[in-house]
């Protein structure tokens, strides 16, 4: 697919960076956010501001949304002032994480207005948004994905996961809970390594070693933790949230989550006691007020 003009609706932590990168390809695009400050500077790269929606989608024939919840992506793609009421669309693809309910919801309703919808939910952060490394996890029929490829495959690596609405959602839940579930137990682990008095660095290193290591061992913990910045980028409330779309969806299917569910109880904690905007690497901090230390990088 040639470079031509995109929708983008949703320019936040991840939104921004992911539109950033189709403007360096060098599509043209129509944004659209509640925020003025988070359009800003990419209206100042060029992209055409739009008042809605709706209006972005009567701009462009593909749009694509990255939004905090299921609430606001319903919202936007089948409200009044909605992608569906564009005049030009034809494809929208939702980056968001809703679960796989929300999603067949959505492309029912626009398959109506002859809009396909489609899931593409993305994983990696704000480092693999910005840096084009994002894993996107995308659920259409194949022929829809074919065209859309070249444009997602400039956000990162694609998989075309299932072709039923819902399936990249499915796929997302999945990941995320093994994520949370990663943060959460390295940060019990951690804890007691250095109430043991283990320097939590050796700890870090001996585990990516060897046969413990995961994302928090490997990314978080020594990048946002050691350091005490917590700044990973992305806020607990939106993890608890993906977390109990798993559990939901576990539920549905009548599969039992019993680790998972532990895993939810600790990011509610950390959403109340850490706050819900505060970063998914506060929940360490959590533990550490329970047993009394730090997990911090020792002075050399």
């Amino acid at each position: 697919m040639a470079a031509g003009r995109i929708g983008f609706i949703g320019v936040g932590v991840m939104g921004s960076r992911m539109a950033g990168r189709l403007l360096d390809a060098g599509h043209e695009l129509a944004v659209y956010d509640t925020s003025d400050t988070a359009l800003a500077p990419l209206v100042a790269r060029g992209a055409q501001r739009c008042s809605s929606p709706a209006e972005v989608a009567s701009a462009t024939e593909t749009v694509l949304a990255s939004l905090p919840t299921p609430v606001v992506v319903r919202a936007v793609a089948l409200g009044e002032s909605g992608v569906i009421a564009g005049s030009r669309v034809k494809t929208f693809v939702d980056l968001s994480t809703t679960g796989p309910r929300v999603a067949a919801e959505v492309a029912k309703g626009l398959a109506a207005k002859g809009i396909a919808g489609v899931d593409a939910p993305v994983s990696g952060g704000p480092n693999g948004a910005q840096n084009g490394t994002l894993a996107v996890m995308v659920s259409c029929e194949r022929s829809v994905f074919t065209l859309l490829e070249p444009i997602l495959r400039v956000l990162g690596k694609t998989f075309l996961v299932g072709e039923r609405p819902g399936m990249g959602q499915t796929m997302k839940l999945a990941n995320n809970l093994l994520s949370a579930t990663a943060l959460a137990i390295t940060s019990e682990a951690l804890v007691m390594g250095v109430k043991a008095g283990l320097d939590p660095r050796v700890m870090l290193d001996v585990i990516n070693a060897g046969s413990g290591r995961n994302s928090a061992t490997q990314d978080k913990f020594p990048r946002t933790v050691l350091p005490r910045t917590f700044d990973f980028g992305f806020p607990n409330a939106l993890l608890y949230k993906d977390v109990k779309l798993c559990l939901d969806e576990g539920e549905a299917l009548g599969v039992p989550m019993l680790v998972g569910n532990a895993v939810a109880q600790l990011l509610a904690v950390a959403k109340v006691r850490q706050g819900p905007n505060a970063d998914i690497s506060t929940i360490v901090r959590c533990v550490e007020e329970w047993a009394g230390v730090e997990v911090k990088a020792k002075a050399p």
